[in-house]
């Protein structure tokens, strides 16, 4: 990805240099990015919507909290309580 984002810009990059600016870069870039986690708001916001994977229905659960954190995401086959609840537990 890194490459071909390079590229599109004009700048050749081998797979061996990226690979060693991921071992190089990877660790402090990631323990950076886990610090700047925000804390979890007080209220969530669940939503869910139907999609279709390979023809078939499902149903996407979400919860968010009231500043945009993703705190769970949760695909099923069929909709009802028990699902519901299932989410609402692992929170």
């Amino acid at each position: 990805m890194v490459e071909e984002m390079l590229a599109a810009r004009g700048i050749g990059v081998a797979y061996e240099t990226v690979r060693q600016w991921g071992r190089k870069f990877g660790k402090p870039f990631s323990d950076r990015i886990r610090q700047r986690t925000p804390p979890r708001g007080d209220k969530w916001h669940l939503d869910e919507v139907v999609i279709s994977i390979a023809g078939e229905q499902h149903w996407l659960w979400r919860a968010v909290d009231q500043n945009g954190f993703i705190l769970d995401v949760l695909i099923q086959r069929r909709r009802d309580s028990r699902v519901a609840q299932r989410l609402m537990k692992k929170l």
